[in-house]
C-alpha cells in the first residue's frame, strides 16, 4: 500500500463523490482541506480524536490543512443530531470553548503544519445580497430533508428557519477557503454535501467529502455524557487507563485502528491472535491502553498507570497515594462522588448499579455520611480518600 492509499483507508469512513478521484488529485499536486469544530463544545472524548488524527495524516504528508472554528456558524448553531433546537452563546463563551478545545488536543497536533481560521471573519461580512446568491444555489425542499428536521415536524415541534440557513453557511466555507477537500463525522455528510454543491456552482470546482468513522463508549454504545460511557481527552492517566481497560473486547481492533498509530502489521497480528485465543483480551487492552495514554500524557505517565492498575486492580493493593476528596459538613456520598466523576446523574446510575463501596462495603445508598479518612471505591478502579472541611 503507498501513502496515499494509506492516508485515504485508514480512519476513513467514505470519500465522496469517490475515492479514486481524490487519489488522482493528491498523485499530481498538494490539496487544501479542513474540518470544521463545534465552538460551543466543551469537554471532547476520545472519539473526537479520530478526525484530528485524520487531518494530522494529511499534514505530515504535507498537505494545507485548516482547522477551522464556527466562530460565525455558532450563531445558528449545527442542528445536526439534535431533536430540539439550540440556545445560543455569547462572543466570549465562544472564545473560552476554542481555547479549551486547543488545550484537550494539543498532544495530538503539531500546530506548526496546520492553519486555524474561524469562519465569523467571512460570514459576518457577507451582505444581504451575498446571503440571496448563496441561498440561490440550493432548494428548500432539499435542506428540509434532512432527517432531524423531519423528525422535529413529525413529533410536532418547530424547525427554526435560522437552523435550515446552517448548511448554506458551513457550505460556504468551502467557497470562502476555496478547498479541495473537507473532513467530518459521519453527521456532517449532509452539510458538506451541500458545500460540495456550493463548490461545483459557484466556482465550478469539484471539492471532496471524506467521512471519519465512529467509535463506541466503554459500553459498546454511541459516547455520550448522559450514559458515562466516554473517554476524555483529559482524564487522568489513571482513569484513561482504567477506562480503556474496560472496552468490550470487540472494540480492541476499532480503537486500535481509529485512535492510535500502532501499525498495521500489529493491528492485523493483535486480531488473528484474539481469534484464535493466543492473546488474551486484558493484554490486549494492556497494549492499547499504554500507547492512547502514553500520547495523551507521556510514555512515563502511562507505564505509571500500567503498574498502577496491576498493582491495585490486579493485585488488590489499595494505592500507596490516595487522591483527597475534600467535603463540606453538609455534604454526602453522591456528592463526593460526583465531584470525581463530573456528573451527579452518572454518580447516582453507579450507586444504582452497587458500583460504589465505602470501606469495602456495598453502598447503595445517594445521602449516605461519609466520614473523614474512609476509602471510596469508584467502579472496579477509582479510589479516593475522604477529607472533611
Amino acid at each position: 500500500m503507498d501513502a496515499i492509499d494509506e492516508i485515504l483507508e485508514r480512519r476513513v469512513e467514505k470519500v465522496l463523490p469517490d475515492k479514486e478521484g481524490l487519489k488522482r488529485l493528491m498523485g499530481v499536486r498538494k490539496i487544501k482541506l479542513y474540518q470544521g469544530f463545534d465552538a460551543t463544545g466543551g469537554r471532547l472524548h476520545l472519539g473526537h480524536s479520530v478526525g484530528i488524527r485524520k487531518l494530522m495524516d494529511f499534514a505530515n504528508a504535507g498537505h494545507e490543512v485548516i482547522f477551522l472554528f464556527g466562530t460565525g456558524t455558532v450563531l445558528v448553531g449545527d442542528p445536526s443530531q439534535r431533536d430540539t433546537g439550540r440556545k445560543l452563546i455569547t462572543p466570549e463563551e465562544v472564545e473560552e470553548n476554542i481555547q479549551g478545545w486547543r488545550d484537550q488536543v494539543s498532544a495530538l497536533v503539531d500546530w506548526n503544519k496546520v492553519k486555524i481560521l474561524k469562519n465569523g471573519d467571512w460570514l459576518r461580512e457577507l451582505k444581504l445580497e451575498d446571503l440571496i446568491h448563496i441561498a440561490s444555489n440550493i432548494s428548500a425542499v432539499q435542506l428540509f430533508k434532512r432527517e432531524m428536521f423531519q423528525k422535529r415536524l413529525d413529533s410536532g415541534d418547530t424547525v427554526w428557519y435560522h437552523e435550515t440557513m446552517y448548511p448554506l453557511l458551513q457550505g460556504y466555507d468551502s467557497v470562502a477557503m476555496d478547498v479541495d477537500l473537507e473532513i467530518g463525522g459521519t453527521d456532517q455528510e449532509f452539510n458538506m454535501l451541500i458545500g460540495r454543491e456550493l463548490m461545483k456552482k459557484m466556482k465550478n470546482k469539484d471539492k471532496y467529502v471524506l467521512t471519519t468513522p465512529m467509535i463506541m463508549g466503554t459500553d459498546g454504545k454511541q459516547m455520550s455524557k448522559s450514559s458515562g460511557n466516554c473517554i476524555w481527552l483529559n482524564d487522568s492517566p489513571n482513569d484513561m487507563f482504567a477506562k480503556i481497560l474496560a472496552l468490550i473486547d470487540n472494540q480492541i481492533i476499532s480503537y486500535m485502528r481509529y485512535v492510535t498509530d500502532i501499525p498495521e502489521e500489529r493491528i492485523a497480528e493483535v486480531d488473528n491472535k484474539l481469534k484464535e485465543g493466543t492473546l488474551h483480551p486484558l493484554d490486549a487492552k494492556k497494549e492499547l491502553a499504554t500507547t492512547i495514554v502514553g500520547q495523551l500524557h507521556t510514555k512515563d505517565e502511562a507505564e505509571k498507570a500500567l503498574k498502577y492498575f496491576e498493582n491495585t486492580i490486579q493485585g488488590g493493593e489499595l494505592p500507596q497515594e490516595l487522591e483527597t476528596v475534600e467535603i463540606a459538613a453538609n455534604e454526602v456520598l453522591v456528592d463526593a462522588i460526583s465531584k470525581v466523576i463530573g456528573s451527579k446523574s452518572e454518580a447516582k446510575r453507579l450507586l444504582l448499579q452497587k458500583a460504589i463501596e465505602v470501606n469495602g462495603q456495598t453502598v447503595e445508598n445517594p445521602t449516605y455520611e461519609l466520614q473523614g479518612g474512609e476509602v471510596v471505591k469508584i467502579g472496579k478502579k477509582k479510589f479516593i480518600k475522604i477529607a472533611k472541611i
